[in-house]
Protein backbone atom coordinates (compact mmCIF):
# COMPACT_ATOMS: atom_id res chain seq x y z
CA UNK A 1 0.00 0.00 0.00
CA UNK A 2 1.40 3.29 -0.37
CA UNK A 3 -0.80 5.37 1.36
CA UNK A 4 0.66 8.29 3.24
CA UNK A 5 -1.16 10.33 5.69
CA UNK A 6 -0.68 14.25 5.64
CA UNK A 7 -0.24 16.52 8.55
CA UNK A 8 -1.16 15.22 12.12
CA UNK A 9 -3.42 12.13 10.47
CA UNK A 10 -2.80 8.78 11.18
CA UNK A 11 -4.08 5.56 9.13
CA UNK A 12 -5.54 3.07 11.85
CA UNK A 13 -6.71 -0.56 11.12
CA UNK A 14 -9.67 -1.79 13.90
CA UNK A 15 -8.82 -4.66 16.07
CA UNK A 16 -11.67 -6.86 16.10
CA UNK A 17 -12.80 -7.87 19.92
CA UNK A 18 -14.20 -11.05 20.54
CA UNK A 19 -17.24 -12.25 19.01
CA UNK A 20 -18.08 -15.23 22.22
CA UNK A 21 -18.75 -13.64 25.83
CA UNK A 22 -16.71 -14.62 28.63
CA UNK A 23 -20.02 -17.11 29.41
CA UNK A 24 -20.12 -18.70 25.93
CA UNK A 25 -22.94 -16.59 24.37
CA UNK A 26 -21.86 -16.02 20.56
CA UNK A 27 -22.71 -12.06 19.88
CA UNK A 28 -24.75 -12.09 16.34
CA UNK A 29 -22.59 -9.54 13.62
CA UNK A 30 -25.91 -7.26 13.72
CA UNK A 31 -25.52 -6.89 17.52
CA UNK A 32 -21.98 -6.21 17.83
CA UNK A 33 -20.21 -2.50 18.88
CA UNK A 34 -17.72 -1.44 16.14
CA UNK A 35 -14.16 -1.31 18.24
CA UNK A 36 -12.18 1.35 19.61
CA UNK A 37 -8.88 -0.16 19.22
CA UNK A 38 -6.72 -0.20 16.54
CA UNK A 39 -3.29 -0.51 15.63
CA UNK A 40 -1.27 2.39 13.57
CA UNK A 41 -0.48 1.20 10.15
CA UNK A 42 0.58 4.90 8.97
CA UNK A 43 1.39 7.68 10.23
CA UNK A 44 1.88 11.85 8.71
CA UNK A 45 4.77 14.10 8.98
CA UNK A 46 3.04 16.07 11.98
CA UNK A 47 1.53 19.31 12.64
CA UNK A 48 2.73 23.38 11.80
CA UNK A 49 2.41 25.15 14.42
CA UNK A 50 1.43 29.26 13.70
CA UNK A 51 5.14 30.15 14.30
CA UNK A 52 5.68 27.07 11.38
CA UNK A 53 7.65 25.09 13.45
CA UNK A 54 6.97 21.41 12.86
CA UNK A 55 4.93 19.50 15.61
CA UNK A 56 6.33 15.76 15.92
CA UNK A 57 3.82 13.38 16.18
CA UNK A 58 3.35 11.65 19.37
CA UNK A 59 2.28 8.05 18.20
CA UNK A 60 4.55 5.62 16.05
CA UNK A 61 3.78 2.68 13.08
CA UNK A 62 2.55 -0.44 15.69
CA UNK A 63 0.99 1.61 18.23
CA UNK A 64 -1.92 0.25 19.59
CA UNK A 65 -4.80 3.14 20.47
CA UNK A 66 -7.73 3.71 21.76
CA UNK A 67 -10.12 6.12 20.10
CA UNK A 68 -13.20 7.28 20.43
CA UNK A 69 -16.50 5.61 18.67
CA UNK A 70 -17.14 8.17 15.71
CA UNK A 71 -13.30 9.11 15.55
CA UNK A 72 -11.90 9.64 11.89
CA UNK A 73 -13.31 9.08 8.46
CA UNK A 74 -13.87 5.03 7.34
CA UNK A 75 -11.87 4.36 4.01
CA UNK A 76 -11.51 1.06 1.54
CA UNK A 77 -7.71 0.66 0.58
CA UNK A 78 -6.27 -2.06 -1.39
CA UNK A 79 -10.07 -4.06 0.14
CA UNK A 80 -9.47 -3.66 3.69
CA UNK A 81 -11.64 -1.19 5.93
CA UNK A 82 -9.21 1.64 7.58
CA UNK A 83 -9.50 4.83 9.32
CA UNK A 84 -8.01 7.76 8.86
CA UNK A 85 -8.09 10.12 11.85
CA UNK A 86 -6.39 13.31 13.24
CA UNK A 87 -4.27 12.30 16.00
CA UNK A 88 -5.83 14.55 18.67
CA UNK A 89 -8.79 12.13 17.96
CA UNK A 90 -6.94 9.39 19.91
CA UNK A 91 -7.63 8.85 23.24
CA UNK A 92 -4.04 7.02 24.28
CA UNK A 93 -2.08 4.38 23.63
CA UNK A 94 -2.49 0.79 25.05
CA UNK A 95 1.02 -1.18 26.27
Amino acid sequence: MAFRPLHDRVLVRRIESDEVTAGGIIIPDSAQEKPSEGEIIAVGGGARREDGVLEPMNVAVGDRILFGKYAGTEVKLDGEDLIIMKESDILGTLG
